[in-house]
């Protein structure tokens, strides 16, 4: 392609709104163009690479037993009922109606649609395995879409869907999957790690999330070097501290500690460590319809930190169905009091208690009295909790919870989940096949998911430096750039124009810089574009050499026009699958 015929427009300044290299990258390259918060469009040289990354997904689905389909954006809302996800999904479902009225929704995932696909196609054992897929737009109404394609409210996802008779055949799903990921993704370019994750509004038993490492993610990920474990920080279990089995309870005293609402001001002041101290957070929660429906008290030891996630899980609910809550409410409906609350004497609350409490003898908390604590407070005799779960965070330092080495910390971004479903969605939609004996089974279900924009997103995180992208041979837009400095120079002109047709000729995908442009301009660009090899044939031509350099790369040399175009087809079959 030649740039004097292509439709680009590149940016020298940064966009006031983006805050993260790729979002302004992505920008300032011209290769997405924002319509709205949250919503873009791919111009011609974004949507190349958008293309090729779909391109690499759709041959590893395939190799694994995948077979590809299509199927509409708009679900009617009756699925979602069915599956009881209309309302449990909450605010980011984006609901619409049509004009008579009927409620569908913009599908952010199709677990309700495929599995009602299979449950009128599928009535045999004979028929198992199947596993769909798509590659398709889809929709969640962001509360605040932010950092360009990382969080947007209109993506592109690849999700596909297995169907199995039993827990061996998801087993083996799953693995298919699993593997598929890991090539693809390296495929990509990408540095990632595949970690256990949570299964949030996908729900189900097991699922594993591949994160790409950025210090820009939104996903922080626990793992431990000595050993394989690898968690997202919600779902990362933690070792709960010895049990004081040995210590003697001691009797319930009233301590007056005037103006020590934290847990460092308060262990300062009574001159304890804060592992002797019991730390209160408040919530309120709602049910499926937004109503109110109680209050919530959730205790960890002060040092820690609760894991929302696991308390979430823990009390049964969706995300967006608790809040914290407003404390002079919460105070009169259950005697908290902000700053001073402890578990004894709470009344009409949930009370919910991290799982190492009950073994901690001693504790400190707060007395649900202005300017008071409690010392020696006691699971069993003082109080007891209606929850006992482990809804700590992991933090780095702490514990593995599988060999006991410090756990490491690192941020990452979000590529790709896979998620174990079991009968989840087919038993609520009776999703059924029959045996080898003609008894009815509900069908084992895995879901695996591709964020295709991310993804795109994720690898210039990866690859850029001050001057612009550094695209991975895979799926850069092309692989070649040749740049023209004098356009009005014959000889440079029929040089370019030769290494050009030649490495078409190859199947290389060139760009040949012919624009009228001054040659910073052009340098500049190249840089920006990310082009993986750029072929510069300026003064040398009439020696018969150009100059050759890889962009990830300082280093340029000169060389003959030949061995540049020798050396660039190389390179690109080398390195173009991945």
């Amino acid at each position: 392609m030649k740039l004097s015929k292509m439709h680009l427009k590149t940016l020298r300044e940064v966009p006031a709104e983006a805050e993260i290299p790729s979002h302004i990258l992505l920008l300032r390259t011209g290769m997405i163009r924002k319509l709205v918060s949250g919503v873009y469009g791919f111009m011609p040289m974004g949507w190349r690479s958008v293309r090729k990354i779909e391109e690499i997904i759709r041959q590893e689905m395939d190799a694994a037993g995948g077979e590809e389909i299509h199927m509409s954006a708009i679900q009617p809302a009756e699925l979602w009922q069915e599956s009881g996800r209309w309302e449990a999904y909450g605010p980011e479902l984006w609901r619409i109606k049509d004009r008579n009225g009927r409620d569908f929704c913009l599908g952010p995932t199709h677990e309700e649609v495929f599995t009602d696909l299979i449950r009128n196609d599928v009535s045999s054992y004979r028929q198992l395995p199947v596993l769909l897929y798509q590659i398709q737009t889809k929709y969640r109404d962001e509360a605040r879409p932010r950092f360009g394609l990382m969080r947007s409210r209109e993506f592109i996802m690849k999700d596909l869907y297995s169907f199995d008779a039993d827990e061996a055949g998801l087993d083996i799903s799953y693995k298919a999957m699993y593997d598929a990921y890991d090539k693809i993704f390296t495929r990509c370019g990408l540095t990632f790690r595949p970690v256990e994750a949570d299964t949030g509004a996908i729900g189900g038993s097991n699922s594993h999330e591949f994160t790409a490492l950025s210090e820009v993610g939104e996903s922080e990920i626990a793992y431990c070097e000595k050993c394989s474990m690898a968690a997202t920080v919600e779902r990362a279990e933690c070792v709960d501290a010895k049990a004081q089995d040995d210590v003697d309870m001691l009797p319930l005293e009233e301590v007056n500690t005037p103006g020590t609402k934290t847990i460092e001001e308060v262990a300062d002041f009574l001159h304890m460590d804060a592992k002797e101290t019991m730390k209160a957070l408040l919530f309120v929660t709602y049910d499926a319809e937004g109503k109110e429906d109680g209050y919530v008290a959730a205790f960890v030891r002060g040092d820690r930190d609760a894991n929302m996630i696991k308390l979430v899980n823990a009390l049964g609910i969706a995300e967006h169905q608790i809040e914290f809550a407003d404390e002079e409410k919460m105070s009169a409906a259950t005697g908290c009091v902000g700053g001073f609350t402890g578990p004894v004497g709470l009344h009409d609350c949930k009370i919910v208690v991290d799982s190492e409490l009950p073994g901690l003898k001693n504790l400190c908390a707060g007395a649900c009295k202005e300017n008071y604590h409690l010392k020696n407070v006691n699971y069993g005799r003082d109080y007891k909790g209606d929850i006992v779960a482990d809804i700590k965070l992991l933090k780095a330092g702490d514990p593995c919870p599988v060999c006991g080495a410090p756990i490491k910390h690192a941020r990452g971004i979000e590529v790709g989940q896979v998620f174990k479903l079991g009968t989840k969605y087919s038993e609520s939609m009776h999703a059924t096949y029959l045996d080898e004996n003609q008894k009815e089974h509900p069908l084992l279900m895995g879901c695996y998911g591709i964020g295709v924009t991310r993804t795109l997103a994720a690898v210039v995180e990866q690859n850029h430096d001050d001057n612009g992208i550094i695209w991975p041979m895979a799926i850069a837009p092309y692989h070649v750039i040749v740049t023209l400095v004098k356009d009005n120079d014959p000889v440079q002109k029929e040089m370019a124009e030769k290494i050009y047709d030649e490495l078409e000729k190859a199947g290389v995908e060139v760009l040949l810089d012919d624009r009228k442009e001054r040659p910073g301009v052009k340098f500049k660009d190249a840089d920006l574009l990310g082009i993986p090899v750029r072929i510069t044939v300026g003064k040398l031509a009439s020696e018969g050499k150009v100059e050759y350099k890889l962009r990830r790369d300082a280093d340029k040399e000169e060389i003959t026009a030949e061995e540049a175009v020798s050396r660039a087809v190389e390179i690109v079959n080398k390195e173009r699958r991945g």
